[in-house]
């Protein structure tokens, strides 16, 4: 009778428009109360679910991320990015990609990427004449890419719920996210073929040298992350405040594009940003513990391996269920939710952690691309005053490559696991 309560309440205060981490909290505490259980428990798991030493790169990851974007160094890397590879035919689309990827190493979330990067990018290809749907879509599509290379909020929530190494799973990103950028860089190159799309640039080594002169610095931000969690020099926590002051001080000394009133700014966003996604962990938490204690993952896993126990047909059938689920949850709250269920089917079939958390990652990433949630769908839409309903129908093309990609890793552990056992062995 508690567990329908506790659906029901989640689904009707979702229904209504209530923030998700209140409906969990609200729905869980109606299950709490119907099942007698002390209602102290309802704060005590909440706050036990942020209790956690990795979290604290999340604050550290999304300061150093607005610090990129306040001190104006996504134009830096735009342009360096646009020396490169704007030689070629819808060469924006290009540059769109390659500055994603290089964005990645530094904010570690789609949402900043598609914000303040986006902007430079639409901004950019409308001058040069591109239309507006292949410029939101490749815009979309490429700001995924942030959540897969490291650093990754996802992945620290991920390693944080399943008690895996960050640092693998961070490793583990490296290869599938340039896979999506190689897999979006095709499509562009397709669809610049059928539509006759500009070279926007000629290609001249002395302009690349010029413009990486100016972008070596912050270029050098996800070789200090990546380079210092990989070679063991400082946990991904430390890289995290490593990243921030590195931001600060190429925004305030080296480029003095950042004023006090800026930093002020920035740090109130930060708080904001980070308040709203723990407030969801602790939420979720609640929530995942009564799953947990109805043995409701038991009951899950018991069902899928009466199936199949084929580890490959596992992950697909896993896609297909955080697939439905990333329609229509925000990241954070899935990551939470679905990790205590997931985990115990993973290691009952020999699935790597690391694996698992890559393939959940990216399949919630594509929920980021699609109706009826899509953060980066409305933030585009306000980004480039393009409809929502346009903004889908012109990112729906680049979903096909993405997919590719995460079927790619599915049947191939090895690429995501590469880089984690070369160096993590």
């Amino acid at each position: 009778m508690a567990l329908i309560a506790l659906f029901i309440i989640l689904m009707g205060t979702l229904v209504i428009g209530t923030p998700i981490a209140i409906a969990f909290a609200l729905s869980s505490l109606a299950y709490i109360l119907i099942d007698g259980l002390p209602s102290v428990l309802l704060l005590h798991t909440m706050l036990g679910g942020i209790d956690s030493f990795p979290l604290l790169a999340i604050p550290f990851f999304i300061f150093a991320g607005h610090l990129m974007n306040g001190a104006g160094l996504t134009d830096k890397i735009f342009d360096f990015a646009k020396s490169i590879v704007g030689c070629f035919p819808g060469g924006l689309g290009y540059v769109n990609v390659g500055s994603s990827v290089i964005f990645a190493g530094m904010s570690g979330a789609a949402v900043a990427d598609a914000g303040g990067l986006g902007l430079v990018e639409i901004k950019a290809m409308r001058k040069a004449g591109y239309d507006d749907d292949f410029s939101v879509g490749i815009t979309a599509a490429s700001s995924i890419i942030g959540p897969i290379i490291p650093p990754s909020l996802p992945m620290v929530i991920f390693g944080v719920m399943a008690s895996t190494s960050i640092g693998k799973l961070f490793a583990a990103g490296i290869i599938p996210g340039l896979l999506m950028a190689l897999s979006l860089m095709f499509m562009v190159y397709y669809l610049s073929k059928k539509r006759n799309y500009p070279v926007d640039n000629t290609f001249s080594f002395s302009v690349v040298w010029y413009f990486f002169k100016k972008a070596i610095l912050p270029l050098l931000m996800p070789i200090i992350i990546v380079g210092g969690i990989v070679s063991g020099a400082f946990t991904p926590t430390e890289a995290a405040v490593c990243a921030s002051f590195y931001a600060l001080f190429l925004g305030v000394v080296v480029y003095k594009s950042l004023k006090f009133k800026d930093i002020i700014s920035i740090s109130v966003e930060t708080i904001e940003t980070t308040s709203s996604i723990l407030f969801i962990v602790a939420g979720a938490a609640i929530f995942a513990w009564i799953l947990t204690a109805n043995q409701v993952a038991n009951l899950f896993a018991d069902n899928l391996l009466q199936i199949t126990t084929d580890p490959t047909l596992v992950l697909f059938i896993i896609m297909g269920v955080v697939l439905i689920i990333g329609l229509f949850m925000e990241t954070i709250a899935a990551i939470t939710i679905l990790v205590p269920i997931l985990m115990p089917i993973a290691l009952t079939v020999g699935i790597d952690p690391v694996h698992l958390g890559i393939v959940v990652i990216l399949t919630l990433m594509l929920g980021l691309l699609t109706p009826p949630v899509g953060m980066v769908l409305y933030v585009l839409s306000k980004v480039a005053k393009v409809p929502f309903e346009r903004c889908v129908k012109a990112t729906s093309i680049f979903l096909v490559p993405l997919v590719i990609v995460l079927i790619l890793l599915i049947i191939f552990p090895s690429i995501v696991m590469y880089i984690p056992n070369l160096f993590f062995s």
